[in-house]
């Protein structure tokens, strides 16, 4: 059986060829949802969509006429996406999610159908200022979360972290359902300050290339006692005044990011985190091993800690769960 997976996000479109969860090709498009977003259609992103679909088939060797599961998770089921789909009120699971899914018709990038996975938000009652800390959504970290669960075997409690430019702190109750979510900017922070910011040459526009604990643990406890602002101008005083590498300096500013992510999970009432949950860190390898890192030197953390391994896409690992579970495939 042929599938292809379909992830779409603010700004990129990652689409993989599969026969029967073996990956034959990958194809990717800088579009996302933030085209229409800024355009007010949707043709950009339908475009580059259906492009990645096609280059992905067509390096896949996918015959003709061969008959091809379609499924797709992400910011593509948003009000500004290509199949807006609600979301589904956590806590939610592997069952939920596949009993959710929705069978929609896209000719401009198939004559067949595509199965899309609804998006996962936090609170039932209205917004107001004094509850919003207790919201937060998703699309397309629900799918990466159940892809966590089915690929390594993990079960509830958990907090799973995904980082990125807007990173995901993802609670797995006891019955393995999705209980809630936490979101930072801290990926779009880190690159601002690092290229948009007087830290610019003091970090000549880079990021930490490889994980140094003792910049990287300074940069977090001078976070935790005169905030992130702070921190951040300690960079330039020790680019000033000091021997440290560049990787160095880069780790501090990363240090203190992370850092102040981990205190919103701490403190957050989106979820109940306590120290004993397991946690589970996915990612790329700098921003995973940096938070697996303020962790495990981070008293309040007493449970198991496990670094995710960089393998196939988690998000076409949780569409794979949730269509075997709804028999799509």
């Amino acid at each position: 059986m042929y599938i292809i997976t379909i992830d779409t996000g603010t700004t990129n479109t990652r689409v993989c060829a599969w026969q029967d969860e073996r990956l034959l090709a990958e194809a990717a498009r800088p579009v996302g949802v933030r085209d229409t977003a800024i355009s007010g259609s949707t043709e950009t992103l339908m475009k580059g969509v259906s492009d990645a679909v096609n280059d992905a088939r067509s390096q896949a060797n996918i015959p003709a006429g061969e008959k091809v599961v379609y499924l797709s998770a992400g910011m593509i089921t948003s009000n500004v996406g290509l199949c807006e789909i609600p979301h589904l009120l956590a806590p939610a699971g592997l069952n939920e999610l596949a009993k959710g899914m929705v069978c929609a018709n896209l000719p401009a990038i198939t004559d067949e159908p595509i199965w899309f996975v609804p998006g996962i938000r936090n609170h039932k009652s209205a917004v107001t200022l004094e509850n919003a800390e207790q919201m937060d959504m998703m699309r397309g970290e629900e799918t990466e979360a159940i892809g966590v669960l089915a690929s390594l075997g993990i079960s509830g409690p958990a907090l799973i972290i995904l980082p990125g430019s807007h990173s995901k702190f993802v609670k797995i109750d006891a019955d393995n359902r999705i209980e809630g979510c936490v979101t930072t900017i801290g990926g779009e922070l880190l690159d601002v300050i690092t290229r948009h910011t007087i830290l610019a040459s003091s970090l000549n526009l880079q990021f930490a290339q490889e994980i140094e604990a003792p910049a990287l643990l300074q940069g977090a406890n001078q976070c935790l006692q005169t905030g992130l602002s702070r921190t951040c101008f300690s960079v330039r005083v020790l680019d000033m005044f000091s021997d440290l590498t560049l990787n160095q300096k880069a780790n501090v500013l990363l240090g203190a990011v992370l850092q102040d992510d981990l205190q919103a999970v701490k403190n957050s009432e989106a979820f109940t985190v306590t120290p004993d949950t397991h946690v589970v860190v996915c990612g790329k390898d700098t921003l995973k091993f940096a938070f697996a890192t303020l962790i495990d030197n981070d008293p309040w953390f007493t449970g198991k800690i496990t670094v995710a391994p960089s393998s196939r896409s988690l998000s076409s690992a949780g569409l794979f769960a949730m269509a075997r579970r709804r028999q799509i495939i």
